[in-house]
Formats: structure tokens, sequence, C-alpha cells
């Protein structure tokens, strides 16, 4: 039945432990155990008490074969199994091979010194084992210290390996949280530095298209000024005729020559007046022109300083643009109305001269009546041509000033840009550059760091190699090493947060450089590489050190069992010169009493 139940238990994965106690398992019985131990890979609990076990030499050789195949057993009770010092020796090469069992319990049998000395041999190999109970096995007291021993070492080596691996865990931990940081903080950078490549872009778009509007606006000036020049000289063919008419009228107007020499003199002063007018009024556009010209430098300047107020920037070129628009929408304006004007003095002036005309055809008796209202009328309206022609003029050179100031300004502005963008590629260069060198002098000091520690492990080993050599305090120098490793440990973690505040620093410097990542990511994983440099050489000391712990254990085990011996043969010499005295004392009074008869 036992055999049927094993067998069925060697596929199964849930069962986890298993009780057998008091089933007179025998042959048949310890091999399908060691079948299961072999193909079995969820038990961690096994109880046998009460099994006669140790009786079946063969059947037990075959579960301790079972036993050093396995690596999922965690607790073994074998107490009252009969197991004498050869089945104690074969538990011994199965757990010098098994590397999972943790509690063993053999109370309740017949092992002895053989067996005891087996299984204390076999712990030197075995390191897992945390609990071994050996009592009622007429094992000495001297093996069960040793074999107690042996059990809190292993114990404190395990918990020496869970806080290492604790550890390792956490820095594992922090370096992959800091490696999300920097990922997070490399792609926030490289949001930002498209975000400032699409403003620049947006910016550059934005003057190259109102360089685009201000150089149409001046094309079009330019074409209301030639359709202006030659509405100006077909009036000035006009009033060419009109002269040639007038110098026909000129030999009766020789009388009023001189009043038209006086109103010749009132108009020259008059114009003069209008110039300086005309003169204080261009000189304060230009003041204004100046104030605006500086205002317009300081808000650049305020532009470049503040790059995210672009919105700002875009509102005021919208109204820029707007005033422009009205500009040309009142140049137009003004145009057309000059246009209008220069028709209808034109019709009033060909009316003017058809009533010449007919006057002249009609009232030819009578013009030396009406000459001197003729002569008036005549210089009034000559008065009104030249001050429409002297206002055309101006306006003229009003326009050609404010598209001159406006080309001028464009102009300006493109090479202040272009001198910003050079400037501002200068420094970005100049930045990336003093963080490359920070960033060399950073690795220089982690390599120092890691020469120092190979210099203080150097030193460790030589404490060690001296160490080995006095043997009379093992104890407290072990304690020492113990003292030098936690200082090594918590010089370890000092330096390794020294790492992280420098990390954490130099990815404070670097927010605006997309050019260095590739730098960053090699020096940080250089950064790594020297994390598991100094995690593995912490740990090839640890070994180390354990090794020349376990030697020196070794050493001391041998001492013991020599020690042991001394006096297992001092116990027999006593107890031979015990039976020789006895037999000495017995033959003498035998002796005594055949010398009485």
């Amino acid at each position: 039945g036992v055999k049927l139940l094993l067998h069925g238990l060697c596929s199964n994965t849930t069962v986890k432990s298993l009780d057998l106690k008091g089933n007179n398992l025998r042959t048949m019985g310890a091999e399908a155990l060691g079948k299961l131990l072999r193909q079995n890979k969820s038990i961690q609990s096994l109880i046998l008490e009460w099994n006669s076990l140790g009786v079946w030499e063969e059947g037990f050789s075959f579960f301790c074969q079972g036993l050093g195949a396995n690596n999922f057993l965690q607790r073994l009770d074998l107490r009252n199994n009969q197991i004498n010092h050869q089945g104690a020796g074969e538990l011994a090469m199965a757990l010098k091979q098994n590397a999972s069992l943790q509690e063993l319990d053999l109370r309740w049998n017949n092992i002895g010194l053989l067996g005891g000395r087996a299984l204390l041999n076999c712990l030197h190999s075995n390191k897992t084992l945390k609990r071994l109970e050996l009592a009622g096995n007429n094992v000495p007291s001297d093996i069960l210290k040793a074999v107690e021993q042996a059990m809190d070492h292993n114990q404190d080596r395990q918990t020496i390996l869970r806080e290492t691996q604790n550890r390792t865990y956490i820095l594992s931990k922090e370096v992959l949280s800091l490696k999300d940081e920097k990922t997070k903080q490399f792609l926030d950078l490289m949001d930002t530095i498209d975000k400032q490549r699409e403003e620049i872009a947006r910016s550059g778009r934005m003057s190259a298209a109102r360089v685009s509007q201000l150089q149409e606006a001046l094309d079009e000036q330019h074409s209301i000024m030639n359709s202006l020049k030659a509405k100006l000289q077909m009036t000035e063919a006009a009033l060419a005729l009109s002269e040639q008419k007038v110098h026909n009228l000129g030999e009766l107007l020789n009388a009023t020559k001189q009043e038209q020499n006086s109103m010749a003199e009132r108009h020259f002063t008059e114009l003069q007046q209008q110039k300086q007018e005309g003169a204080d009024r261009e000189g304060k556009l230009l003041r204004d022109l100046s104030a605006a010209s500086e205002k317009n430098l300081l808000l650049r300047n305020q532009v470049d300083e503040l790059e995210k107020k672009c919105k700002v920037q875009q509102d005021q070129l919208f109204q820029v643009k707007q005033d422009l628009t009205n500009t040309t929408a009142e140049l137009k304006l003004r145009a057309m109305q000059a246009e209008e004007h220069l028709e209808m003095e034109k019709r009033r002036f060909k009316q003017s001269l058809e009533d010449v005309e007919s006057l002249r055809l009609k009232e030819v008796d009578h013009m030396t009546q009406h000459i001197e209202a003729s002569e008036r009328s005549m210089q009034d309206r000559i008065q009104r041509l030249e001050a429409i022609r002297i206002a055309l003029e101006e306006e003229l050179s009003q326009v050609k000033a404010a598209a001159l100031t406006e080309r001028g300004q464009a102009e300006e502005e493109l090479i202040k840009v272009r001198n910003r963008a050079r400037l501002e590629e200068q420094q970005r260069l100049e930045h990336l550059e003093e963080k490359l060198r920070l960033m060399t002098e950073s690795r220089d000091e982690a390599q120092n760091c890691c020469l120092k520690q190979k210099q203080m492990v150097a030193e460790a080993h030589a404490k060690a190699n001296q160490l080995s050599l006095h043997a009379d305090g093992l104890r407290r120098r072990l304690e020492e090493l113990q003292q030098d490793l936690n200082s090594k440990e918590e010089e370890k973690v000092t330096e390794v947060n020294k790492v992280k505040v420098e990390l954490q620093e130099q990815i404070g410097h670097l927010q605006a450089e997309r050019t260095a990542q590739e730098g960053l990511r090699e020096k940080i994983a250089a950064l790594e590489r020297q994390l598991k440099a100094l995690s593995s050489n912490h740990r090839e000391a640890l070994l180390d050190k354990e090794g020349e712990i376990s030697m020196l254990l070794e050493k001391l085990r041998m001492k013991e069992a020599d020690i042991s011996r001394m006096r297992e043969e001092e116990a027999q010499r006593a107890s031979f010169l015990q039976n020789a005295v006895m037999a000495y004392v017995q033959g003498s009074s035998l002796g005594t009493h055949s010398s009485r008869k």
C-alpha cells in the first residue's frame, strides 16, 4: 500500500507535508521513499518516526541516495528508526550532496561515536542545515558541542547571506528608481527642447511672414507712388496747357503783374512757414520714431530673456499687422481722395476755361470792366492748385520716409535675431563643455574610490593571513573581522549614498542639453558597473573570509578530534591498567590462598 501511495505522489505538485509515522516500512517502502525524493518537487516536510528503516540496510542506502538528489525537502524526522553508525555514514554522504534540508531529527537511534563523527565531518561541506538533533544516540558530548557550533555557524551564515541579499535588493531597487528618474528627466528635457525648437521655428516663420508682408506693403506703396507720380505728370501737363492759355491772356494781364508779385511774395512767406511747420512735424515724427524704436529694442530684449512670453509677441505682431493694414487702407483712402480732388479740380478748371472762353467771345468789348474779377478768380485758382500740389508732395515724402524707416527696422530685426541665435548656440556649447569636464572629474573620483576599496580589501587579506598564524586568539580575532566587515559595509553604504548624491546633483545640472545625453548614459552605465564591481568584490571578500573562518573551524575541529582521540586512548590505557591491576590483585589473592593451604 505504501508503495502505491508513494508512486502516486511522485508526480504530485500540491502536497507539501507527508506524515508516515509508525507504518512498519521495510525495504520496498524505503526504496519507494528514495524514488519519491528523487522525483517529487513539492514535499517540504517528511515524518518517518517509528518505522525501523535502519534495519534494512539496502533500502536505507537507496533512501539516502534519493535524499542526496533532492533539493526541495526542508524538514526530515527519523526518530526511533534503529539507525546505526553505517546508516549515519550514508546519511552524511547524502547531506554532503543535499542543499535544501534545514532540520534533521535523529533522536533515539544507535548512531554511536563513529556515526557522530561522520555526521560532524559532513557538516563541513553542508551549509544549509540549521538544526540537527542527536539525543539518545550514545554520541559523546564533544561531538554534540561541535555539531551545535556548526549549526550556529550555519545559522549565522544564512542570516548574513539574507542581509546581503536584502541589501543588494534594496540597492538594485534604488538603482532602478534612479534609472526611472533619469529617464523621466531625460524625456522632460527632450520635451522642453522640442517645445523650444517649435517655438523658435514658429517665431522664425512669423518673422518671415512679417517680412514678406512688409515687402508686399512696400511694393504696394511703391505702386501707389508710381500711380501718384503719373497723376502728377498728368496734372503738370494740364497745368502746362493752362499756362499756355494763361500766357495767351498774359498780354491782357501785364497790368496785374505787380499785384501777382506781391501775392507771390506773400505766398512764398506762407510756404516757408508751412515748410517750417513740416520740418517741425518731421522732427516730432523722427523723435516719436526713435522712441518707438527704443521701445521696440527694449521689448525685443525682454522677448530674448523671456522666451515663454511668445503669445504676447504674437499679439504685438498681430497689432502691428493691423496697424499696417490700417495705414495701408488710410494711404489708399488718401490716394483716392487726392484723385477725386484732382478730378474735381480738373472739372472746375475746365468749366472755368469754358466760362473764360465764353466770356472772352461774348464780352470782348467789356473785358476792360471784368479784367479785375477774372484776374482775381484766376489767382485764387492758381493758389488752390499750388496748395494741392504742395500737399501731395508732402504726403509723398511722408510715405517714402515711413516706408524707408519700416524697411530699416525690419532689416535691423533680422540682424538682431541672427546675432542672438549665434550667441545662444555659443553659450550652449560652452555649457556642454563644462558639464563634460565635471562628468570626467566625477568619473576620476569614482575610480579613486574603487582603488581605495581595493587597497582596503588587500589590507584585510593581509590581516586574515596574519590571523591564521595565531591559533590561540581565534575567537577574539573573528570578532575583530566581523567589526571590520561591518565598518566596511557602512563605508560602502556611505560611498553609495555619496555616489547617489553626486548623481542627483549632476542630473539637476543636466536639464537642457540633448547632445550630452549619450555621454550621460555611458557614464551611468559605468557607475552601475562600478557598483556591481564593488558589490562583487565585497561578496568575494566575504566568501574569502568565510572560507578562512571555515578553515579555522576545521582546524579547531581537527584539534578537538585529536583531543578526543587522546582522551579515548587514555581511557583505554586506564581501562587496561585497571584490568591488569585487577588481574594482578586477583592473582596475588589466589597465590596467598594456595600458600596457606
